[in-house]
């Protein structure tokens, strides 16, 4: 999923897809999400682990924080982003991230509402905890896809800049 005129990652940058569901946990049904996720990112040129599937909540924060104490440069995660009781994930990833990055969740609700207006009550998050870049995708396939359209124009770039890109960060050589 190489946007036009970009190239795939390069530099060995490793992410993991987190998907929290109750009911694809339980094994009530298959996740759909992660999958996707997994292979755009591959497509991208990241080395990709998971789908993780997790209960959402506390079990999403959990994985969260395993990942950045693995050193992803990014974290995607599915689900648990809407507004049944049951929906946590904005809050364990919020328990996370040192920043967030408000610009990129706007981005992916506005390319969903095009589409679809319910893509709105989606209250996904996107930051930076400790150097990962965490991304809150919808549970949905199609919120997934709008998702991945904003992340193949902007990830790569975003997680250059995490690194340091031209702008060394405090305390490294210049």
């Amino acid at each position: 999923m190489t946007a036009p005129g970009s190239a795939p990652a390069t530099g060995g940058y490793r992410a993991l897809v987190v998907t929290a569901s109750n009911r694809a946990s339980a094994g009530v049904y298959a996740d759909k999400g992660g999958p996707l996720i997994s292979e755009a990112l591959t497509g991208l040129g990241f080395a990709v682990d998971g789908p993780q599937v997790v209960p959402d909540g506390d079990p999403v924060e959990a994985a969260l924080r395993a990942g950045v104490a693995a050193g992803y440069d990014v974290i995607v995660t599915t689900g648990g982003t809407g507004i049944s009781p049951t929906d946590a994930t904005p809050e364990a990833t919020r328990r996370v991230l040192d920043r967030e990055i408000p610009g990129i969740a706007e981005a992916i609700r506005a390319e969903g509402r095009d589409k679809v207006p319910t893509a709105a009550l989606s209250r996904g998050l996107a930051g930076i905890a400790d150097g990962t870049l965490v991304v809150n995708l919808p549970g949905s396939t199609g919120g997934v896809r709008d998702g991945l359209a904003v992340l193949s124009r902007l990830l790569v770039h975003a997680v250059d800049q995490v690194r340091g890109g031209d702008h060394p960060r405090p305390g490294s050589p210049s």
